[in-house]
């Protein structure tokens, strides 16, 4: 009888072929993901500075801050600091950067709709739900392994 893959791997392998796949869909429309998280949240609002915006993308500071810097320098948003705490910059995206951002989300569609191809509706809620427990299980996992170290 043949073995089958372990799951996790199928999921690991799924997951890099889909990451790829977006990454050369926002390629193509001038982007790159760091740039269309950030400008998505931009978009969203919600955030005030640098470091609320690094808290909402998930990456790290440092790396925010390069990603940040090449965003600026290409015009596609502006840091100013809070007259309050100069120390502080507010991030705002420019008109250049609402055009890209607009173009980047258009990608991201076709990318979605490709991922969704061929798969009823019903099944991609019952996929939603089975990756929502498969993450809950590893940080379950991961949480007790952290109590017991």
């Amino acid at each position: 009888m043949p073995t089958q893959a372990p799951i996790g791997l199928l999921l690991a392998r799924t997951a890099k072929t889909a990451s790829r796949a977006f990454d050369a869909a926002l390629q193509q429309g001038g982007g790159s993901l760091p740039t269309w998280l950030v400008l998505m949240a931009l978009m969203r609002g919600g955030h005030r500075t640098q470091a609320e915006l690094a808290a909402t993308v998930g990456i790290q500071g440092p790396t925010l801050t390069h990603h940040l810097n090449g965003m600026e320098r290409d015009g596609l948003l502006t840091r100013t600091r809070l007259p309050e705490n100069r120390r502080v910059h507010a991030v705002a995206p420019t008109e250049q950067g609402r055009a890209l951002f607009h173009r980047l989300r258009q990608c991201a569609v076709a990318h979605d709709a490709r991922l969704r191809a061929g798969i009823p509706p019903e099944h991609l809620e019952i996929f939603r739900a089975v990756l929502d427990r498969m993450a809950a299980n590893v940080a379950a996992a991961s949480s007790e392994e952290t109590r017991h170290d």
